[in-house]
């Protein structure tokens, strides 16, 4: 379900560590993660659907940053917090890219996490800036993982390219693999490891959402803490030397 909304306010206040505001031109979010911990938006927008089966575009969203960025002081800006500011509806609304425009002529940092190439078509726009970074969430090197925990994301190798083109042309990247998936960890890091200045990995946060389906597929030994911990050095080493960070 898609509906459009205006919003009250776009840039607002942050309590992520490093992370001085956040804009997320979206609520909802179509890529339908089973793990994901912004479905607690439904106690605020009234949705009473699964998560991941209604988006809300907040069409108002750039006129409003043009307003809220000039009393705003400097500080770094994460797109996106509770949603993901590149999935499908971003090609019809371009509400990010038109942030992303409101943003460049101001003195701020910009930090985008996504889980889709499209980022690729904003290229262009962060040449304007003199300090961005885009990273990509991969959580796992098995597709067939990806569709049982993300559904409607895209696929991981399709991810990884974009890492790599991101890269390729100077951008500063990063590749978030949190929450840790059933994976190769050696493989997955020998893949991303090329086309990333940094790295960060999480544990499974959010086990209620998601141990049906570990259990459907016999796969809850992935929950213990110790193989946890053997993944994550496991990622590390195979990075070889790629700054990675432990959430």
């Amino acid at each position: 379900m898609l509906r459009e909304t205006t919003a009250k306010s776009i840039m607002t206040r942050s309590q992520i560590p490093g992370v001085d505001y956040c804009i997320n031109p979206y609520t909802g979010c179509a890529h339908a993660c089973r793990y994901c911990y912004a479905d607690f938006m439904k106690r605020f927008t009234g949705h009473t659907g699964r998560w991941g089966s209604f988006v809300d575009a907040k069409v108002n969203a750039p006129t409003l940053l043009e307003k809220e960025v000039r009393r705003k002081k400097g500080g770094t800006v994460m797109i996106s917090s509770v949603t993901d500011p590149y999935q499908p509806v971003e090609k019809k609304y371009r509400l990010t890219r038109r942030c992303l425009e409101v943003l460049a002529p101001h003195r701020f940092s910009v930090s985008i996490l996504t889980k889709s190439p499209l980022v690729l078509r904003d290229m262009d726009l962060f040449e304007r800036f003199s300090d961005i970074e885009v990273g990509i969430t991969i959580t796992t090197d098995d597709d067939g993982m990806r569709k049982r925990f993300e559904p409607g994301a895209p696929p991981i190798q399709e991810r990884i390219n974009a890492l790599k083109k991101l890269y390729a042309a100077g951008v500063s990247t990063y590749a978030f693999i949190g929450p840790i998936l059933p994976m190769n960890p050696e493989r997955l890091a020998k893949k991303i490891a090329p086309h990333v200045d940094s790295v960060l990995i999480d544990r499974m946060n959010y086990v209620p959402k998601t141990l049906q389906v570990y259990r459907s597929m016999k796969l809850t030994s992935w929950l213990d803490d110790d193989v946890t911990e053997d993944v994550m050095e496991r990622l590390i080493k195979g990075l070889d030397g790629i700054p990675a960070t432990l959430c």
